[in-house]
């Protein structure tokens, strides 16, 4: 099977989606990601994101009822699925492992 490739913003879009489990909408996916990440991202982007990664089948969505603090309107909502989760399993794997060939830093107090 071919390894799934995804660029940073979908990495965080689709851990951050992860995080909230059942309460990942883009306005609270948007906020997660300013307050964990401190990355300022227009809530379009967010959408246009999650549609990529819909469409992958790394996450799937559906619309919930409606509020009165939203006039009526219904939010949709996204979850991890399970390629979701190998992709974000393998993606750190890797990181990990480079990490680890990071040589090791050593500071001399003067």
């Amino acid at each position: 099977m071919k390894r799934e490739s995804i660029g940073e913003l979908e990495e965080l879009v689709l851990l951050t989606v992860g995080a909230l489990i059942n309460e990942a909408y883009a306005v609270a996916i948007l906020d997660e990601l300013h307050q964990q990440a401190n990355r300022l991202i227009d809530v379009t982007a967010v959408h246009s994101v999650l549609r990529r990664l819909e469409k992958k089948g790394l996450v799937s969505s559906e619309m919930k009822g409606a509020t009165q603090e939203r006039g009526g309107r219904r939010k949709r909502y996204f979850l991890l699925t399970q390629a979701g989760r190998q992709v974000l399993e393998e993606s750190m794997a890797v990181r990990m492992e480079l990490y680890q060939k990071l040589p090791k830093l050593t500071f001399s107090v003067s």
